[in-house]
């Protein structure tokens, strides 16, 4: 393909100043460079482009209706060059993104990410589940846990805790628990993984216990927005990540569960295809977020 422009920017280059002499000073590159390039491009075309003599060379008829598509492919080139040039310098186009559906943390990122970068096209796809990001095409995803795709590039966006906690309503009314073995006489709220269906597990263990607590369950969900909010109306203990707990914590409508038995840490990580560069446009996704993600203010919401 390559090839072939050179050789159609070599056609042109003669056929506008009817002569390979001019044309290889121009092109910097010699006459007889510019020669074989035209006999080449007529071989595989299966016609003669010029009327050759030693005092003039001229286009044939085949040579003239060629030369207008010609001259088009090279504007449509350097058209591209310019465009890919200026995006370079400023990050615009469309990305598609999977990203979790977080509304605390993830939908103030985004409404402030397209607030300052208003060029760029984003194409969200708000899920839980873990999406085949080179298989479906996406630009760039945000997922939890350690990344472990080696097609993927990653970097660590921050750090999050799970912890327990329920409404001060449902502590009055049924008790706070204080040993995890209490856990099977009160109403858990369940998160559950949309890809396996399995249960996520709760980072609380008394140090005398052999294995994790048995848990009264009453409802799993696939979003934890929703656990969130059954949370909040008192309808049973959560096990919730910090980023969207901390303002009902610090107002009282939340209240944290069995702390001195529950360790975790965990990671947020953005992650996109390897085997692309990082356009200006990924790259300012990927830094928004980075800058952005520890400042996000989380709302009050009412229990």
């Amino acid at each position: 393909m390559l090839d072939s422009l050179s050789g159609i920017t070599a056609f042109v280059q003669v056929a506008e100043t009817r002569s390979f002499t001019e044309a290889g000073r121009l092109l910097e590159i010699s006459s007889s460079a510019v020669g074989k390039s035209v006999a080449r491009m007529e071989e595989r075309l299966g016609v003669r482009l010029f009327h050759r003599s030693t005092r003039s060379v001229t286009l044939t008829a085949e040579g003239e209706m060629f030369l207008e598509r010609c001259r088009r492919i090279i504007q449509e080139a350097e058209q591209a060059e310019i465009e890919l040039s200026q995006l370079a310098e400023s990050p615009r186009g469309k990305l598609r993104i999977s990203v979790p559906l977080q509304n605390t943390l993830i939908f103030p990122l985004l409404s402030g990410f397209m607030q300052a970068y208003p060029q760029i096209e984003l194409d969200v796809d708000l899920s839980d589940r873990m999406v085949d990001v080179i298989e479906e095409g996406f630009d760039a995803v945000i997922r939890t846990g350690q990344p472990s795709d080696s097609r993927l590039m990653a970097r660590k966006l921050g750090e999050y805790k799970l912890e327990l906690v329920a409404s001060p309503g449902y502590l009055a009314r049924h008790g706070r628990p204080t040993h995890p073995d209490q856990l099977r006489d009160h109403a858990c709220l369940l998160h559950k993984f949309p890809a396996s269906g399995a249960l996520e597990r709760w980072p609380v263990r008394a140090e005398d216990a052999d294995s994790d607590p048995e848990l009264g369950k009453v409802i799993t969900c696939t979003t934890t927005d929703a656990l969130t909010h059954l949370a909040l109306e008192g309808l049973g203990i959560a096990c919730l990540a910090d980023f969207s707990t901390q303002q009902a914590l610090r107002d009282g409508t939340l209240e944290k569960v069995l702390p001195a038995f529950t360790d975790h840490r965990g990671s947020l990580w953005m992650l996109w295809p390897s085997s692309r560069n990082a356009t200006p446009k990924l790259r300012a996704l990927i830094d928004y977020f980075k800058e952005h993600i520890a400042a996000v203010p989380q709302p009050t919401v009412r229990s």
